[in-house]
């Protein structure tokens, strides 16, 4: 698959979504232990909307398939979570124009933009255990993969590892927004559900693209 099309992105989306919805029940776990339990809920609603999103848009091309994508996840009642994630593929669908396909390097730009738009609606940064402490590393490696003249294949196990990773590190970090950082050091030793949902959602990338 040396190129994306809009075609490959929706079975990609569909299989992130689904690798969500399988997990949810583990996410609500995560929760619960730091914050009000609900998250997998959420997310299971996210990925409902994705998968919705994509079945009623496979025909159209790469950026309008982003956007509904984008406007659907931000419609879900969730708190932050929704907006957050409905942000970034706005984002992903304002950098990608009229191209019709995905090369490496224009995978790895629109994931950037993607965000890019997120960051634009939270202050967190690598290091305050939220969902930016998973997804910024498998971004970054997405770019090097990229950059390096990989595959989408290819660029999407880096970043799941990545993801995944980031996600494992959250249980040594002290949470610093959301309902958790009430809790102060309490929240150290236990992994981060946002950041945990970014590394499904990456796992299950990397299965659509394979």
């Amino acid at each position: 698959m040396p190129n994306i099309t809009s075609t490959d992105l929706a079975k990609i989306l569909q299989s992130g979504a689904a690798r969500v919805k399988e997990n949810h029940e583990l996410l609500s776990r995560l929760d619960a232990a730091t914050g009000d339990g609900d998250h997998g809920v959420t997310m299971n609603r996210v990925a409902d909307a994705i998968i919705e999103s994509v079945s009623d848009c496979q025909s159209l091309g790469i950026g309008p398939l982003l956007e509904q994508v984008g406007w659907n996840v931000m419609s879900v009642d969730g708190g932050s979570t929704s907006p957050l994630l409905g942000s970034f593929f706005m984002g992903m669908s304002e950098a990608v124009g009229g191209s019709e396909t995905l090369d490496s390097r224009t995978l790895a730009t629109v994931f950037e933009a993607g965000l890019a738009k997120l960051r634009t609606l939270t202050q967190a940064q690598v290091g305050d255990k939220t969902m930016v402490d998973a997804l910024v590393p498998a971004i970054e490696a997405l770019r090097q993969a990229a950059d390096a003249n990989a595959e989408p294949s290819a660029l999407f196990a880096q970043a799941a590892d990545a993801a995944q990773r980031g996600a494992e590190k959250t249980s040594e970090l002290q949470a610093r927004f959301g309902r958790a950082r009430n809790l102060g050091p309490r929240t150290i030793g236990h992994v981060d559900p946002g950041a945990t949902s970014i590394a499904l959602f990456f796992a299950g990338f990397h299965d659509g693209v394979t």
